[in-house]
């Protein structure tokens, strides 16, 4: 598992990427209350915005963490965005992306470093 300095974690399976938001993000955030999505089958480019998630306290963006094809996306969180959270580092994963450039994911930060970063 990977982190993001924009509190995104990144679960990595072979070339494909899970993408969610950390616990402390959705504890930052509050209650959420409404996620857009992107589509399955766009081509994005690392920091495109993909997700738009509201809550009670804010607006907020979800950037691309790579280069690569959005392949899932999770609806479940769409019709029920309270599961953000409910469980943001489990079943409230966002989208799976599959990554043109694997070497992307080296930039980011292992668990004891994001742990380091936001405490």
């Amino acid at each position: 598992m990977k982190f993001t300095e924009e509190h995104e974690w990144l679960d990595v399976e072979g070339d494909i990427v899970t993408v969610g938001i950390t616990a402390h993000a959705a504890e930052q955030l509050g209650d959420v209350v409404f996620v857009e999505l992107p589509e399955a089958g766009v081509e994005v480019s690392k920091d495109d915005e993909v997700v738009v998630i509201e809550s009670v306290k804010a607006a907020s963006d979800i950037l691309a963490p790579i280069d690569g094809e959005i392949v899932e996306v999770n609806e479940a969180i769409v019709a029920d965005p309270g599961k953000v959270n409910e469980d943001p580092e489990g079943d409230a994963w966002f989208f799976k992306i599959k990554a043109a450039d694997p070497s992307q994911m080296d930039d980011y930060m292992d668990e004891a470093a994001y742990k380091d970063f936001i405490s």
